[in-house]
């Protein structure tokens, strides 16, 4: 089952990964098939033991103990990110950037671990995270996860920082950009990072905050109705990550190793979107 093709691989993920100065995990091909096995297992969902690893390698056959050490090791020192980042600074012609959707979303985590947390609407431990899509329902970063029990505004600047920092690192200018997001965000704070940013917040009022101090503000909140319902490309977004079935469920203990299966899903999703934009 070949996911992305080992050229496609060879182009824009292999050159951003660290690799070892000698030995086999230096020979290309053999690093394609780990990378390969990698993106099997976020596609399929398959549980780290039961990688079919066989189909992969033709050489040298590694466990799956082997090729999770990979993973492990790419993610502590950053490469994972390292790929995403690169992905969209050097494919920003394929964005649409006038607008950006920001959204978060829970799934449910079953074996626990890092930034885990009962959520009592979906009556399960879950982990929150805020994510940002572009204009056309292509995802474009993530920030770090969150318990399941806080809010979407928790944390909200160091969060909105997060997700900020990304997008610069993948050179995207985020000055004049327009933020879409529902009335869960509707916050002071939230406004002032964007003011403060030159972003302009489109944010949805919340009225259920309508007597509250905060929103009897007599300053002007600007928001348009037709620029909002462009809203919907994230959650359409959130539902094609979906197809990447290691996400529909937690079983990734460590926070930093989630987050990486995200950036990695980002960037074959990306990639894919790519191929057929050349293509046509």
């Amino acid at each position: 089952m070949e996911i992305l093709d080992k050229n496609t691989i060879e182009k824009y993920i292999l050159p951003n990964l660290s690799i070892g100065l000698r030995g086999k995990d230096c020979e290309p091909d053999f690093l394609l098939e780990i990378i390969s096995a990698i993106i099997y297992r976020l596609k399929t969902g398959c549980q780290w033991r039961q990688l079919p690893v066989k189909q992969f390698f033709t050489k040298n056959i590694l466990t799956w103990q082997g090729v999770y050490y990979h993973f492990n090791e790419w993610t502590k020192d950053g490469s994972w990110t390292k790929v995403w980042t690169s992905i969209l600074s050097s494919n920003r012609q394929y964005l649409d950037l006038p607008c950006i959707q920001l959204d978060g979303s829970h799934t449910p985590s079953k074996r626990g671990g890092e930034a885990v947390g009962y959520q009592g609407r979906k009556s399960t431990k879950t982990t929150n995270m805020l994510y940002l899509a572009d204009n056309q329902g292509q995802m474009l970063a993530c920030a770090s996860p969150q318990e399941g029990q806080h809010h979407d505004l928790f944390n909200v600047q160091e969060l909105f920082e997060e997700l900020c920092h990304m997008l610069t690192k993948a050179n995207i200018n985020i000055k004049g950009l327009f933020l879409n997001a529902d009335s869960g965000f509707d916050s002071t704070e939230l406004r002032q990072i964007c003011k403060d940013k030159e972003i302009e917040a489109n944010i949805d009022v919340n009225m259920r905050k309508s007597k509250t101090h905060e929103n009897q503000s007599t300053e002007y909140q600007y928001f348009d109705e037709e620029l909002y319902k462009r809203r919907t490309v994230i959650e359409h977004a959130n539902a094609w990550m979906d197809s990447f079935k290691a996400l529909l469920i937690r079983f990734e203990t460590k926070a930093a190793n989630w987050v990486a299966l995200i950036l990695l899903a980002f960037s074959v999703r990306f990639l894919l979107k790519i191929q057929m934009k050349t293509k046509s």
